[in-house]
């Protein structure tokens, strides 16, 4: 099948690439599993279709500031088990100009600025700009929490004054911005372009390792094992590929202007 759709699907595509059933593939069963895993893991960390950017909320719970951190695999409720690659920033937490009563610095910005746009007096260039400046001065009252993500078991580490009347309280919501790699069950990751040039380079990397043991050896009929060549060819295939990733697939380095 040239649309692959699945595992076996996509192992059996790669072997008939390399010359199966025409020319033996000695590759064991397990190293076929494993350098397909690797294949994957390259495309969920690499590639920019392995992986989303998505934000999800999380209410802050006691456990959390004892702790000083949050487990996001408990969080979600298990949804992105050992998914999460990395966490880009968590949203403000609180606001110092916009809890929620009449005299709310806001809620009067809105009462009264938000009118004035449909009479023609206001401007939305005033109203981003009011907007901005209350974001400065939350930032300079409150401030953001510090944080750190340990991709190894999915926690997300928080510094600054947790608790009661501290940058985070318990019932407190937070946002989170995060990157997930593709669910590896979807159809279309094993018809990716990518992995299944991948999985053939490794598969063939594989191959080449194996017979390399036994090079120079004759076998019957006159035929010369050659695995160095095999393994040659499969580190040059496996090194365009890489510089491709790089240069094509990548997703491209976000810059901070300030």
């Amino acid at each position: 099948m040239a649309k692959p759709q699945s595992r076996n699907q996509l192992i059996d595509y790669c072997l008939r690439r390399l010359g199966h059933p025409v020319i033996e593939i000695n590759i064991d069963d397990e190293q076929i599993e494993d350098r397909l895993d690797d294949a994957l893991q390259m495309f969920m960390e690499y590639n920019s279709d392995g992986s989303s950017r998505i934000a999800q909320s999380v209410t802050i719970t006691e456990a959390m500031i004892t702790n000083k951190y949050i487990d996001l695999n408990a969080a979600f409720g298990g949804a992105y088990n050992d998914r999460i690659l990395s966490v880009n920033r968590v949203f403000p937490i609180n606001s110092t100009t916009s809890s929620v009563n009449f005299f709310d610095l806001k809620y009067q910005m809105r009462l009264n600025d938000i009118n004035d746009l449909h009479t023609g007096i206001g401007d939305l260039a005033y109203l981003e700009q009011m907007e901005q400046y209350l974001s400065t001065i939350d930032l300079k009252l409150t401030g953001h929490p510090q944080v750190n993500f340990n991709r190894l078991d999915a926690k997300l580490y928080i510094q600054g004054d947790l608790g009661a009347g501290g940058e985070l309280a318990v019932g407190n919501k937070i946002m989170v911005e995060m990157f997930v790699s593709t669910d590896p069950s979807l159809a279309n990751v094993y018809n990716n372009m990518f992995v299944k040039e991948y999985t053939t380079a490794l598969l063939k990397l594989q191959w080449g390792e194996n017979l390399s043991k036994f090079n120079g050896i004759t076998l019957p009929g006159g035929v010369t094992l050659d695995g160095g060549n095999i393994k040659q060819d499969a580190q040059k295939e496996i090194e365009a590929i890489r510089e491709r990733l790089i240069g094509t697939y990548d997703t491209p380095v976000s810059f901070f202007v300030g």
